[in-house]
């Protein structure tokens, strides 16, 4: 990540951004991987809001788990794409618990795999559009940070070519 301070930024900003950006990232990468340890079980918790075809169940839920783990290292690696899938992601996830919410359904939100303990104490679609929200406010403060600060996210292609010039070196 390349932080040219902006006039006035401080350097507990960036660290504020890393955090953060660190923070939700693993958050995306703990998600998807508990969701990808068992994707039938997520599978029927997908199946459960009745919005997709049953024959695309299961691959929507492998497909949605390993978008979750790429957003959220991508994010951790501060690459350029990743803040953009992580935010598309949220606003995806808000709008299925938002749909749950208006058809009343009483579902678990599937955020942290089946066998989720928030679903068992919460039992309801409710906190996990709140926490939702947060992350996605979140999301907010660091697109603002990187435009505030002349924050540059990595390109893949920039981070390959580096290292194919480190490997022609040796």
């Amino acid at each position: 990540m390349r932080i040219k301070p902006a006039a006035g930024a401080s350097t507990r900003s960036a660290w504020i951004y890393r955090g953060l950006r660190i923070a939700l990232g693993l958050v995306f990468v703990w998600s998807g991987g508990i969701k990808l340890l068992d994707p039938q079980g997520f599978a029927v918790i997908i199946a459960s809001y009745g919005i997709i075809p049953e024959i695309t169940v299961l691959p929507v839920a492998l497909g949605l788990s390993a978008l979750e783990i790429l957003a959220g290292l991508g994010l951790i690696w501060d690459l350029q794409w990743s803040l953009g899938l992580v935010t598309g992601l949220l606003v995806l996830f808000m709008a299925i618990l938002g749909y749950g919410l208006w058809m009343g359904l009483d579902v678990d939100c599937g955020c942290f795999g089946p066998e989720d303990p928030e679903s068992e104490a919460f039992h309801g679609l409710r906190p996990a559009l709140y926490r939702d929200l947060v992350m996605f406010a979140g999301s907010g403060f660091l697109f603002f940070c990187r435009r505030r600060q002349s924050i540059t996210p990595f390109k893949l292609a920039t981070l390959l070519n580096r290292k194919s010039k480190g490997d022609e070196d040796r």
